[in-house]
């Protein structure tokens, strides 16, 4: 459930556009007085509008250990974010939340983490990651598998490449779905090299990416001999008003404003059909 003060809105002001791939822009926000608009966990929305073009849910990609400001990984793909990538340094958008349930960190604790991510769905992974990297004594090992279409359409390439690899006992296996020149890395899909990796069921696991990738993803991991109790995943892509009024995130009896984003695995076979 959101908070009264969640349904507010702030000015928020652009500090920072960061091009991350052709499609995604990563944008750095505070409020008008140069500070974080609010607290939140990792794993929650913020609702970023746009008066006269439009507003939108949007996972915020930041981990809440940033207390300076918050992250958004936007990908260009309709009126609003088509017009949000218009936008530079100064300029100003509305912004309230948050918005949504957030990843088990606490359950976390002192277990070895598994997260796997596709394309734009390392956005929300990456303030889960952040934070377990920000707190690195409370956490066991970490690996991170995460794949997209080409060597372009990475997100984060400064983190995945050279700043991640470097953490204590933290691995980063990349792959892209195709050859590439200059590609030197794995080559295949998510799902594919969840399985040459062989990883030990004995990590809680964190998924984010398409359906489709999620649904073979899971099918790799119960070969593994993972239980779904093991698995959370995050819908957030399902998120509409934030509250659960519009009726828009329904899916069977679950309210993803209400009920997630972040569910885990075994809540979803209640879900019928896709997800």
């Amino acid at each position: 459930m959101c908070k009264q003060d969640s349904l507010i809105p702030q000015i928020g002001v652009i500090t920072k556009v960061k091009t991350e791939t052709p499609d995604v822009k990563t944008f750095s926000i505070t409020d008008i007085e140069g500070k974080k608009a609010f607290d939140h966990k990792s794993g929650q929305c913020a609702m970023i509008s746009v008066p006269g073009v439009g507003e939108a849910m949007f996972s915020i990609t930041s981990a809440p250990t940033n207390t300076k400001l918050m992250e958004f990984s936007i990908k260009s793909c309709g009126v609003l974010t088509s017009y949000l990538h218009t936008l530079g340094d100064e300029s100003q958008v509305t912004i309230r939340g948050p918005y949504g349930n957030a990843f088990p960190l606490e359950e976390f604790k002192n277990k070895d983490l598994l997260f796997i991510a596709g394309g734009i769905g390392l956005a929300p992974v990456r303030s889960v990651i952040n934070f377990v990297l920000d707190k690195r004594e409370d956490y066991g090992k970490v690996d991170i598998l995460y794949g997209a279409r080409s060597y372009d359409d990475l997100v984060f390439k400064e983190e995945i490449s050279q700043k991640w690899p470097d953490e204590y006992k933290t691995q980063v296996h990349l792959t892209i779905d195709s050859p590439q020149e200059g590609w030197s890395g794995n080559v295949g899909f998510v799902p594919a090299y969840l399985r040459e990796l062989n990883v030990k069921n004995d990590k809680m696991v964190i998924v984010c990416g398409p359906p489709i990738m999620i649904k073979f993803v899971l099918e790799e991991l119960r070969n593994l001999g993972f239980e779904k109790e093991q698995v959370y995943t995050t819908l957030e892509l399902r998120m509409k008003c934030g509250i659960g009024k519009c009726g828009r995130c329904n899916i069977g009896s679950k309210y993803v404003c209400k009920d997630g984003p972040v569910f885990r695995c075994d809540e979803l076979d209640s879900m019928p059909g896709e997800y």
